[in-house]
């Protein structure tokens, strides 16, 4: 039923995949579908916004980022599931939408939890992914 599972993730906040992680990890295997785990890196592009950082600081929070979710996966993903950490740049629900299209996702797993927590992923950015994908969205509640 489903061959492409897209999970996203926040590493500065475990409640954003604790449960959805083992949903995720459940469906791939059920399925014996790939599993793309994303994470969405804030676009730091504004002129104004980059005046305060050193010129290279995209690049290495890009790379930074980029090893926290390898480790991550490779922490948490387990045997037997085709797992491929993904990282971007930019808004958040524009750029889960984007991945989601480009890698031919037919699921979309989104955690989220009480509201007085606080995530990206949660409140604007969830309800706009949910409304916006062309592919089914579970939201695992925490």
């Amino acid at each position: 039923m489903y061959e492409t599972i897209l999970l996203t993730v926040d590493l500065n906040e475990d409640a954003s995949w604790q449960k959805a992680l083992p949903t995720a990890l459940e469906y791939a295997k059920v399925f014996g579908a790939s599993l793309h785990v994303a994470t969405v890196l804030p676009d730091f592009g504004m002129p104004v916004v980059r005046g305060f950082f050193p010129d290279d600081f995209q690049e290495k929070a890009q790379a930074d980022i980029e090893e926290q979710l390898r480790t991550f996966c490779a922490k948490h993903v387990t045997d037997g599931v085709d797992a491929h950490p993904v990282v971007r740049v930019g808004n958040v629900y524009d750029e889960i939408l984007k991945l989601a299209k480009e890698i031919g996702s037919d699921l979309i797993v989104i955690g989220s939890h009480q509201p007085d927590l606080k995530d990206y992923l949660l409140g604007p950015n969830a309800a706009r992914i949910v409304r916006h994908s062309t592919c089914s969205v579970l939201v695992v509640r925490g």
